[in-house]
């Protein structure tokens, strides 16, 4: 019989740290996909015991994040969701579908700016803000947690190649001097 070992998106990748910058894998726990029905936010917010977050945001309460995903749809981040919210919204379990990585460090804007077709200076993407774009010709989920520190996420297929675009840009960003 085979012995299989469940393993990380980035397992073997990750930490890295260079040039004074930090990229570490997260685990973010259970992951759930949340799209409300037609007219059910309202509902949908009761039974979550918080607001859903505005476009473009994200919001923690109670040891759970909710972060804007896409056009009417949310993650909630960190713990299971009550199964009661099915009559309500539409849930997907997401937790091995994403490779999530923080990057945090003095430059880590800039490595960013060199990588992602958006905005992410401090001045107009502040922590607590939430988009999606993409890093070269992946999907990626930018969340800012800090004034230098980002969470990165795509899909867990696409973990050696979001790795291997951030720590090739921080290396040439560094040779600079």
């Amino acid at each position: 019989m085979v012995d299989l070992m469940a393993k990380t998106p980035a397992e073997g990748l990750l930490p890295v740290t260079m040039g004074g910058l930090n990229l570490r894998e997260v685990a973010l726990g259970v992951m759930t996909s949340l799209a409300p029905f037609k007219d059910q936010d309202a509902q949908v917010e009761k039974l979550l015991g918080g607001v859903l977050p505005k476009v473009g945001r994200s919001v923690s309460k109670t040891g759970q994040e909710v972060v804007w995903f896409s056009q009417g749809q949310y993650l909630v981040i960190g713990g299971a969701v009550d199964m009661s919210l099915a009559e309500h919204a539409a849930l997907t379990d997401q937790s091995d579908a994403w490779c999530a990585i923080t990057f945090e460090g003095v430059g880590s804007e800039a490595v960013l700016a060199r990588l992602v077709p958006v905005d992410l200076r401090e001045v107009t993407f502040k922590r607590g803000h939430a988009l999606r774009s993409q890093l070269g010709h992946m999907p990626l989920h930018i969340t800012r947690k800090g004034k230098d520190a980002f969470r990165l996420m795509t899909f867990r297929s696409m973990a050696g190649t979001m790795v291997h675009e951030v720590t090739h840009k921080i290396r040439l960003l560094s040779a600079r001097g």
